[in-house]
């Protein structure tokens, strides 16, 4: 078979040397795939942590600079890796993520960005990574339908097959006092969330946790989603959620580990073809 040549003018982009590719498992898999070393998986985490700020940037989750999206080390599994304050989700790179204990010491500070820790991030994640092994990255922020639907203070229902994902799996922290400074109220949202994939933070925003940054940055962008959708359609008359029985099993189908892997692929071959110098 010839190959097509590139149209006159056009060049197919180099990969770039240090992008690790997704080792996508088959269909019907229960364990999410890992890279032969823990250096090799520390570094394909960094990797999709920082196309998740990428992605954020895209999407306008960066009100202010609120919002952060923080994956486990695989080795020092007390630590997480996070973005330093100030700096714009669009402009993230592998070099400018940080090291933090669930102490709150900066282990190993950006490359070639202040080392400025956001408290609401540390209090936030560190209290989740803790109350939750399974989880290896979450992510939150203050994107404008998920904050809409937050000020209602109640669950979504299933009105779509993709909300239908979040069905039973999804819970409401209603005990908002302010922004997140201290490590207790950050065990209170640990407690809220339980073994869920996602929760709803009263007049805040929304959260959401994978096995996966893969995962977890989907599921953040479909939560988001179904906050929007529910918010036109309520707006449009009455609803018609679907059935319990149905809702449960649309999301033993939509709403896997495996299947936010899959969803995120996409996005993740567009960010890291046009900004590979997130990779940096």
């Amino acid at each position: 078979m010839t190959a097509i040549p590139a149209p006159r003018g056009f060049a197919a982009a180099a990969p770039h040397p240090a992008k690790l590719e997704t080792v996508l498992p088959p269909f019907g898999a229960r364990e999410i795939p890992q890279q032969p070393t823990l250096e090799l998986e520390r570094l394909y985490r960094k990797q999709r942590l920082a196309a998740g700020y990428r992605l954020f940037g895209r999407y306008g989750f960066d009100m202010g600079g609120a919002g952060h999206i923080t994956a486990r080390d695989p080795e020092l599994t007390d630590h997480f890796w996070v973005n330093p304050l100030g700096v714009h989700f669009s402009r993230i790179k592998v070099s400018d993520l940080m090291l933090v204990s669930h102490e709150g010491e900066i282990v190993q500070p950006p490359a070639r960005t202040p080392a400025r820790l956001n408290r609401a991030a540390f209090a936030i994640h560190s209290q989740l990574h803790e109350a939750r092994p399974d989880v290896v990255a979450a992510a939150h922020s203050h994107s404008l339908y998920g904050k809409a639907w937050s000020a209602l203070g109640r669950l979504l229902d299933p009105l779509t097959q993709d909300s239908a994902a979040f069905y039973d799996d999804h819970a409401l922290f209603e005990e908002f006092s302010g922004v997140v400074l201290d490590t207790s109220e950050g065990q209170k949202i640990a407690k809220a969330l339980g073994p869920k994939k996602a929760v709803i933070l009263q007049n805040h925003g929304i959260l959401t946790v994978g096995q996966s940054v893969e995962a977890a940055v989907w599921r953040y962008l479909a939560f988001e989603n179904a906050c929007q959708a529910q918010l036109l359609a309520q707006a449009a008359g009455p609803t018609k959620p679907m059935p319990p029985e149905v809702a449960k099993h649309t999301a033993s189908q939509v709403g896997t580990e495996l299947g936010g892997i899959y969803a995120f692929q996409p996005y993740w071959d567009i960010v890291t073809e046009e900004e590979p110098d997130l990779f940096d």
